[in-house]
């Protein structure tokens, strides 16, 4: 067995945090994998891993040696990339990340198009209502809401969504429809315990900044539900307004305090910086900046002042 597979075996079992997990990832024998890093163990003579009947865990040699092999891993598949020519034409394994809802409602009806464009490219999608770390889980796109703070990252603004207050009009012709924030302090409020909107919801009023601390009467675990159940009649919800433009298009929920909503999030579709992008990621970037700018679900929308 060569060191570059010895590597990629101690990479799957660190990120694996088991031997079997990490036997089933690579397709190959759980003794296998045991051999493997018993072997490098011993060459390199330090412990890697701190292994009990119930965890693994690296050891503080261990972190250092992962990140190693992450580090020349990925220069070896840079080079054989740019020995392929993948840097001018898009081809190989291109992975992608975007928050569940969104990319269940945006990104996915994309993705046949993008393959059926480049047929030479193969797409894994991580839906996931997390911060995925791109270095750290191979990720080559990623769709961010909000501002970001990593400087190691290029960023491509492809629309923005508000915080919105809305309800069923059914809702609100039998209780009323909310003047102030804080008059949804005896509202019905359901909320997703996903959404990072679910406690402290902040508004704006005059220029200053409104906080208001609810307490939801229904938590599901799920954007969706919660969108589902406020679709019923039975109480406002919080969501991102991509989430519910459909809903509100067709009159199914009705947005109310437009006038006190914060400044709206921008959408960024976002990759690694790196002197040389290769084609598939160029391409997708490219691809997807082209058509989400276009949706008008994603364009801010001018607040009432009602």
């Amino acid at each position: 067995m060569d060191r570059f597979q010895e590597m990629q075996i101690f990479m799957a079992v660190a990120e694996e945090e088991g031997f079997a997990a990490a036997a089933r990832r690579l397709n190959i024998s759980p003794p296998s994998v045991t051999r493997a890093i018993a072997g490098m163990e011993e060459r390199i003579g330090t412990q890697l891993l701190s292994r009990t009947t119930r965890s693994l865990h690296l050891t503080e040699a261990g972190q250092r040696y992962l990140e190693d092999c992450r580090r020349i891993l990925g220069e070896v598949e840079e080079a054989e990339e740019a020995a392929a020519g993948s840097y001018s034409i898009p081809c190989g394994h291109l992975t992608v990340t975007a928050p569940v809802l969104f990319g269940e409602l945006f990104i996915a009806p994309l993705l046949a198009e993008y393959l059926d464009r480049f047929p030479s490219v193969h797409v894994n999608a991580l839906l996931v209502d997390r911060v995925v770390s791109m270095a750290d889980e191979g990720i080559d796109v990623a769709i961010r809401i909000g501002h970001l703070y990593e400087n190691s990252q290029h960023a491509v603004k492809v629309g923005e969504v508000r915080q919105v207050i809305c309800a069923a009009p059914a809702y609100f012709e039998r209780y009323g429809r909310p003047q102030h924030p804080g008059d949804l302090s005896a509202a019905n409020i359901v909320m997703s315990s996903a959404s990072h909107l679910l406690s402290d919801w902040q508004f704006v009023k005059d220029g200053n900044a409104l906080s208001l601390r609810v307490n939801p009467r229904l938590v599901v675990t799920a954007n969706q539900a919660a969108i589902n159940i406020a679709c019923l009649g039975w109480g406002i919800t919080r969501v991102l307004s991509y989430q519910v433009a459909g809903h509100v298009a067709d009159g199914g929920l009705e947005v109310v305090l437009q006038a006190f909503e914060p400044p709206a999030l921008p959408i960024q579709v976002v990759y690694q910086k790196n002197q040389r992008v290769p084609a598939k990621v160029r391409t997708f970037v490219d691809f997807l900046a082209e058509r989400l700018a276009q949706d008008t679900a994603l364009k801010p929308a001018v607040k009432s002042t009602a």
